[in-house]
């Protein structure tokens, strides 16, 4: 599967750097070749630790501006239900997240100002300007305007162009994951994937496999909620029936307590 999606092109060997020797099978018309076997290793760790993440409650953001990933990576994050960067990277979106939520939140406060009828008080010219802010804004902004604190990992499709993405986040300690071609440097990577970044059918290969990963993750924490749910609402059933048991028995002990009590009564007059 990997081989059909041309996951083991790499760049031309000039182009080349030397980090990434380890993970370079051969070389054929000057073209690097990336050792496959170790591709699948590679995914199968990063699958783990997604999976993990997921498993959480954590949210994973993806980031990928270059023309052949966006629609892949939009329709794989939207499925799993997290955030994603694919038009330009904001810079300090997480070095300087606060200033990012307060233009995430001018978002929330221009479709207040939709819906509440303030909008039919404006001049055409106020609404044209608003309505132009509020497109540019749901342009960068729009698909992480869930995202309410930092996320818990990164995942970036071309480490060389996303480069200030991975910076940030290293300077946050939060982990990056990422395909990398072997033009890139995959030192400030904590899970790399070896692979061809820039053929389409390659980069939606591994996103299918870590976004599956993702979805089971996000099931298993479903179960266990489900789970935890049932549980408490035994133990709560559990002790609301002992105290009725106890009532139940403090009702009858009066009742049994009485008989002998009224057997002795019965018995004074006959020893008379």
């Amino acid at each position: 599967m990997l081989l059909e999606a041309g996951c083991h092109f790499g760049h031309l060997k000039r182009k080349w750097n030397p980090a990434m020797a380890p993970y370079i099978f051969m070389e054929r018309n000057g073209i690097h070749i990336i050792d496959l076997h170790k591709t699948v290793a590679k995914i199968d760790e990063a699958a783990d630790a997604l999976k993990q993440i997921a498993k959480s409650g954590k949210k994973i953001l993806f980031v990928a501006t270059k023309k052949q990933a966006k629609d892949i990576v939009a329709e794989k994050a939207t499925a799993v239900n997290m955030p994603y960067v694919i038009e330009r990277w904001p810079g300090g979106m997480l070095t300087n997240f606060p200033t990012i939520r307060k233009a995430v939140k001018k978002m929330a406060s221009i479709d207040k100002l939709m819906s509440d009828g303030t909008y039919g008080n404006l001049s055409k010219r106020e609404i044209l300007q608003i309505s132009r802010q509020r497109a540019k804004l749901e342009k960068n902004l729009g698909s992480i305007a869930d995202l309410t604190r930092l996320p818990s990992a990164l995942f970036v499709v071309d480490v060389m162009k996303e480069h200030i993405a991975v910076k940030e986040a290293n300077r946050l300690g939060i982990p990056v994951f990422a395909i990398v071609d072997t033009n890139s440097d995959p030192k400030s990577i904590d899970f790399m994937i070896p692979a061809n970044d820039d053929a389409k059918d390659s980069i939606e290969v591994i996103l299918n496999a870590c976004c599956t990963a993702i979805a089971e993750g996000l099931e298993e924490r479903k179960a266990e909620r489900a789970d935890e749910k049932a549980a408490k609402e035994q133990a709560e059933e559990a002790s609301e029936v002992k105290p009725r048991a106890r009532k139940a028995r403090k009702e009858e002990t009066p009742a049994e307590e009485e008989a002998p009590v009224a057997e002795e009564a019965e018995e004074a007059p006959a020893a008379e």
